[in-house]
């Protein structure tokens, strides 16, 4: 999409490597129950759908789930990572200049997480981002998670444009699938946290460095 009126990002896998805070807050969760541990690539895998089903996968893979588990298990994942969020956190190379560039040209920007908006908010201002961005969407309680389009289609509409003005960016499937039901386009950054082959998006459509992005702005 050449010149898009604003720019929405997802943010886990995106534009911050978040997956090791995740990952060492799911095991001291498994620990706290007496389960055994998981590796970093399980988790990843686990992640996309919201903190609730991050838990239950991490359930399952461990000995089953059932509704009081869960909240046990539930309650002590966002004590562990509510402590360490930013400890391992970081944005990915070229993202912070990236945004620079967007925000010189005057683009509107973003975020659209399944990520609780209070923890995605406090990450972007820990990590000094919350400056770039008009529009932090985090989910809430009682509203649909990505991909039901309802919370990207809400940034349009606080970001003051039409969904085909803006451009969405994400990196798995969930994203993916997020854009096309809210009808907006879709870029792929491929060294997030895809986990299902996007057999339809085309190559142009897909970038592997921020360093080269290849999203027009003038």
């Amino acid at each position: 999409m050449k010149d898009p009126k604003a720019i929405v990002f997802d943010l886990d896998g995106t534009l911050i490597h978040s997956a090791p805070d995740l990952h060492a807050a799911a095991n001291v969760m498994l620990t706290g129950i007496g389960r055994d541990t998981l590796d970093l690539p399980t988790i990843i895998s686990f992640i996309g759908n919201g903190v609730e089903v991050l838990v239950e996968r991490c359930l399952t893979a461990t000995g089953g789930c059932d509704v009081e588990s869960q909240q046990t298990a539930h309650a002590l994942f966002l004590e562990a990572y509510a402590a360490d969020m930013t400890t391992l956190t970081r944005p990915y190379p070229g993202v912070v200049a990236a945004l620079k560039g967007f925000c010189v040209a005057g683009v509107p920007l973003g975020i659209c997480t399944n990520k609780p908006a209070g923890p995605a908010r406090q990450i972007c201002d820990l990590l000094d981002l919350s400056r770039f961005f008009e529009v932090i969407e985090g989910a809430m309680p009682g509203q649909p998670k990505k991909p039901d389009p309802d919370s990207l289609l809400r940034c349009c509409d606080l970001l003051g444009v039409r969904p085909a003005q803006v451009l969405y960016v994400g990196d798995s499937a969930i994203d993916y699938n997020t854009a096309r039901n809210a009808d907006i386009p879709f870029r792929l950054f491929s060294e997030g946290y895809l986990n299902a082959a996007l057999l339809d998006l085309p190559s142009g459509d897909r970038f592997s460095s921020w360093a080269a992005h290849g999203i027009a702005v003038s």
